[in-house]
């Protein structure tokens, strides 16, 4: 019951809603307890005395019989009584907010700064957009969804992504990147196609499930595509062989200690090699971005170019 409330509200909406039921059943048990030893009584009568009590009902079987046990029920009445009906009055001031946004179209305003895209309906899109919440990432979602169910603070664009119009209102060629991620690769190319053309210079990600669909969008200029079934493949795959590899994977991209950041050389750095760099530079430099690829500099020591990035592992910032 708990995480059914907690799915259907929003996250802050039920962590309070699992506090106040987590309160009641401690205050039930608690309650059930002392008055099963105030009043010599089996507990499992004590917790039925417990439950009518919290719940109102009150058939009278079973009352205190002195002072202690008058007090226990005092205390258990007074503590899980109004938490119920807290939590009742959280969900439906939440139902009714919810309603109500719906009928005004009340959503958060267009992000005034740098903004990431993010679009289609591709069943990792939530837990994208969570990571980049995290991440302090303004981001704005163009899919075929109820706004209401989106996370607060996320723009959302309602509409079916491989809608020339709905993109355009997205705003492309503003964002500083985009990451296409549809229910099949067939709109995923669409929606690349509509996007080069609204946004040429648009740097483009995208999620795929074909190795042909991934070619095709390299000569559209997308040339960062992944595929979630090959990398998990891989992953794995990986963990077979050297079971903490996995474990350095996610302690990489999913730590709260530090983040991934990419940054452009500088022109003292031209010319070094990314050994040589990588004592000059604070942080943990993992590898150089030449191009398309990534040279992480294991089997040579690669010299690093004009244009050419860095990326680097930096404790995350308070």
């Amino acid at each position: 019951m708990y995480f059914i409330l907690a799915r259907v509200l929003k996250a802050s909406h039920g962590r309070h809603i699992i506090a106040l039921l987590s309160g009641v059943v401690a205050c039930l048990l608690l309650g059930a307890l002392a008055f099963a030893l105030t009043q010599h009584i089996p507990f499992t009568t004590a917790l039925y005395w417990a439950i009518t009590t919290a719940t109102t009902v009150g058939y009278g079987d079973v009352l205190p019989h002195n002072a202690s046990g008058r007090f226990v029920a005092s205390a258990t009445m007074l503590t899980t009584i109004p938490m119920p009906a807290a939590t009742f009055a959280l969900v439906t001031g939440a139902a009714a907010a919810a309603g109500i946004r719906r009928i005004l179209d009340v959503r958060p305003s267009f992000p005034t700064g740098s903004y990431r895209l993010v679009i289609g309906n591709h069943p990792t899109i939530p837990a994208i957009i969570d990571e980049l919440a995290k991440a302090h990432d303004a981001v704005v979602l163009v899919a075929d969804i109820d706004p209401v169910k989106v996370r607060e603070g996320v723009h959302c664009i309602a509409g079916e992504p491989t809608d020339q119009q709905v993109l355009r209102r997205a705003r492309p060629e503003g964002a500083q990147h985009a990451l296409v991620a549809a229910e099949s690769d067939g709109d995923v190319l669409v929606i690349a196609v509509l996007l080069r053309e609204i946004a040429p210079n648009l740097a483009i990600s995208a999620v795929v499930g074909t190795n042909s669909v991934s070619e095709a969008l390299k000569a559209l200029g997308v040339r960062q595509t992944v595929s979630v079934n090959g990398m998990v493949a891989h992953i794995l795959a990986k963990s077979l062989e050297t079971p903490h590899a996995s474990d350095l994977l996610f302690e990489l991209v999913d730590s709260e200690e530090h983040s991934l950041v990419e940054f452009a050389v500088n022109d003292s750095e031209v010319g070094k090699t990314l050994s040589a760099v990588r004592e000059d530079r604070g942080g943990l430099v993992l590898a150089i971005v030449h191009g398309d690829g990534v040279d992480l500099g294991i089997a040579a020591d690669p010299v690093i170019a004009r244009g050419d990035k860095l990326l680097v592992a930096e404790p995350m910032k308070a």
